[in-house]
Parts: C-alpha cells; structure tokens; sequence
C-alpha cells in the first residue's frame, strides 16, 4: 500500500491578537497617564469671555502661577508647579528668551491675589525679555 502524504498548503494569514493585546494595553497606559499631564499649581482663575490664545502645536510655553498668597509658581519643560523667586523667574525665563524669544508666556493669577503682585510678576517679565504676556482665564459658566 502506497503512504499518502497529506501536505499542508503554508498559512498566509497573519494572526492579528497579539498585537490588539499590545494596543489595548497602549490604550490602557494613555488612559491612565492623560490626567497626569495637565497637572499645576491649584489656582482659581477668574471668569472672562475672551478668545483662546493660538499656540503653535508642540510648543514649549511657559506658565507663571501667581496663588491668592502672593507666591509664584512657575511650570517649564519637566518642572511642574515649582515655587519659585521673582528672582529666580527672571534668571530662567530671560535665558529661554534669549535662546527662543518666541516662545509664549501665560500667567494664571488666583481672583484673590493682590494686582500688586500680577504687575510685577509682569514687570519681571518684561523686563527679561518677554515681548507679551497672556493672561489664564476661565470661561463664564452659563
């Protein structure tokens, strides 16, 4: 008696659940880190209509926080909600100017704080080289 081999025709599917695994874990991993991104300085921000500012996408701004305390904050690159001087946010602020003058500066002033303390966080500002500042507000709630 003759053997008869029974020969498989090679498989061209390409089995696709190994990688809806690793996307739903991508999915998992962004879904947890996306809050995470938006972190800062706890500040209540005043009401006021007004237009968003444009900011180029992926780019670097700058946020200096001002609490209804009196003390500033400022959140660049890594640092995040870092105290800061009026000193030490000229030092910084007026070398990422020099090396790129374009890059947008916002404040977020709490509605408590002192006007003193908004004009001359401002004042500081102007003065290491920042051509114009953006002011944080929210959205009247309806």
């Amino acid at each position: 008696m003759g053997r008869r081999r029974n020969r498989r025709k090679p498989v061209s599917e390409i089995n696709v659940v190994p990688y809806i695994d690793v996307m739903l874990v991508l999915l998992v991993v962004f879904m947890v880190t996306a809050p995470l991104l938006t972190q800062g300085v706890s500040v209540e921000l005043p009401e006021a209509p007004s237009e968003p500012i444009k900011v180029k996408e992926n780019q670097e701004t700058i946020i200096v926080s001002v609490k209804a305390d009196g003390t500033y904050y400022i959140d660049l690159g890594e640092t995040q909600g870092e105290a800061a001087s009026l000193e030490s946010i000229a030092e910084r602020v007026g070398k990422i100017m020099r090396v790129s003058p374009a890059t947008p500066v916002l404040v977020r002033g709490d509605k408590e704080v002192n006007y003193g303390a908004v004009v001359q966080l401002m004042t500081v500002l102007q003065t290491s080289g920042v051509p114009s500042v953006g002011l944080v507000s929210e959205p009247p709630k309806r």
